[in-house]
């Protein structure tokens, strides 16, 4: 039988088969003993095959189909690690607060660097518009426009008072969709406000507004009208790994499309004569924050 990995704790994972039941599973121990360099060698996503014991029904996952793309961060504490966060994807949401909790720019530009990678489409979900006072609406539309510029969707919601959700219950029809950001932006109470009846368990704001874990594990739920979203845990950093300082510019679509006219062809669009990105970005072609973000990552790559 085939399907498609929609829960993993580790030990446990649960499969949507294709006839759409659901299947409890564990890991053949070949997966455990290979040179894998991800905290987890099966993903939320995974197209997996798996035999089921009749005696007790229980089913091992025995091949793992090649993934199409996958999101990945530096796992938690094991900087040479990675954890890979759902493959898969048709499209990658990041969640972003501008307050309880604040989600930094460089924060944002980082998860979009990554996507952009791996050749994931991705969009922003400004959560908790509610709250906004004049100065985060300010703000919210000085960061729409340099993030629209640069070709990613951004969407103003209220999870809360269900403000603004129809656009983007739309895009989501038919696709495997990625919920990712800080604990407390938002994620679960989202999904839950363009599902109803989910139920996800949502916690409350922690000590200096940090947001507290309540998913623990990723996992996948299916919308009504067809797809998925993968609700995933919130992430405090976002650790790039497996970057070389040429693919970072590629990754900052508005950079990219200046990187053909640089004069040199390894330009680092930092200090040489005739950069084309340097050009555009006195213009205002390519956004100083945006810059700085490059700048940074760059730096830490």
């Amino acid at each position: 039988m085939e399907g498609l990995v929609i829960k993993s704790t580790g030990s446990r994972i649960t499969v949507r088969l294709e006839n759409g039941g659901i299947q409890d599973c564990r890991l053949k121990g070949q997966f455990r003993i290979r040179d894998i360099k991800h905290t987890n060698p099966v993903a939320i996503g995974d197209r997996v095959v798996l035999e089921v014991d009749p005696r007790h029904g229980d089913g091992l996952i025995t091949k793992i189909h090649p993934r199409d793309n996958y999101i990945i961060r530096k796992a938690t504490k094991l900087s040479k690690v990675s954890h890979i966060i759902a493959a898969n994807l048709d499209h990658a949401y990041l969640i972003v607060t501008l307050a309880e909790p604040r989600t930094s720019t460089g924060f944002i530009d980082r998860f979009l660097v990554t996507a952009a990678g791996y050749y994931i489409p991705a969009s922003l979900v400004f959560n908790k518009i509610d709250i906004y006072t004049k100065e985060l609406d300010t703000l919210f539309e000085e960061l729409k426009e340099i993030y629209e510029a640069a070709g990613y969707p951004c969407y103003a919601v209220s999870a809360l008072k269900g403000t603004n959700l129809k656009g983007l219950k739309s895009v989501l029809k038919g696709k495997i969709n990625l919920f990712a950001g800080h604990s407390g932006a938002g994620k679960s109470a989202l999904i839950n406000a363009i599902q109803p009846g989910l139920d996800i368990r949502t916690g409350k704001m922690g000590v200096h507004l940090k947001g507290m874990h309540t998913t623990t594990f990723a996992e996948m739920h299916e919308i009504s009208g067809g797809g998925f979203i993968v609700d995933t845990p919130g992430i405090r950093e976002f650790g790039l790994i497996h970057f070389e300082q040429s693919e970072i510019p590629r990754c900052f679509p508005e950079m990219e499309k200046f990187l053909p006219y640089c004069q040199y062809q390894d330009c680092t669009h930092t200090h040489e004569p005739g950069c084309a990105v340097k050009n555009a970005l006195e213009i205002g072609a390519v956004s100083q924050l945006r810059y700085n973000s490059y700048l940074s990552i760059l730096n830490d790559s």
